[in-house]
């Protein structure tokens, strides 16, 4: 599964950097894919920041909040799924999933929304997993302290990345709307939460 998600991301992102650099040629197509045009390095580096801080954020919360043990483990195999979302969801979130036909108030309003999906879609609320060896997998709800607050955290790193790609009260950050200062915050992030994990021991193993 992790093979094909993989194999998957790689295409549509191949794809995608066709329309990037025909893009950075010159070229216009209507039938690119969403942000797939450049932006500054001043813009990479403002977004990579704030994931970071975002992500220094979530960290000590956990810490002060008393729950940094209540890490769900992961692999070393688990980083390319992790570096497969800093692409996907960002081409499916960030790219597709808003409203910019409608003016502000509808840009705004369905960034919120999205930004409530994406973060109820992390399973921090929820999993789908079977009590004990053996049984059934069911719906479990959890709705302790931790997983409040991660789902809390996905929610602002979201709206962070939304307001990457469209910067409402700054509109020259992005002028172009590049979908580049999102995939490059997301993978920031994802590589910091590895290296956090890791370093706190919840990383358990290769596959």
């Amino acid at each position: 599964m992790l093979l094909a998600v993989a194999s998957l991301t790689a295409y549509v992102f191949y794809v995608w950097l066709g329309d990037f650099r025909r893009g950075l040629a010159g070229a216009t197509d209507a039938r690119a894919f969403p942000g797939a045009v450049p932006c500054s390095w001043a813009t990479v580096g403002v977004a990579v920041a704030g994931a970071l801080a975002l992500l220094g954020l979530e960290t000590g919360g956990e810490y002060g909040l008393g729950v940094s043990q209540q890490q769900s483990n992961i692999t070393v195999l688990y980083l390319v799924a992790m570096v497969c979302a800093a692409f996907g969801e960002e081409l499916v979130f960030r790219g597709f999933l808003v409203v910019t036909t409608r003016g502000t108030f509808a840009l705004v309003a369905s960034i919120l929304g999205f930004s409530l999906l994406f973060a109820l879609g992390h399973p921090f609320l929820w999993a789908w997993k079977s009590m004990a060896d053996g049984q059934p997998k069911q719906l479990i709800f959890d709705f302790s302290l931790k997983a409040w607050w991660s789902t809390a955290m996905v929610f602002i790193f979201s709206f962070w990345l939304y307001a990457l790609r469209f910067p409402v009260c700054y509109p020259k950050l992005n002028p172009r709307h590049s979908l580049i200062p999102c995939i490059a915050a997301h993978l920031a992030k994802n590589l910091g939460v590895f290296m956090i994990k890791l370093a706190q021991g919840h990383v358990s193993g290769w596959w």
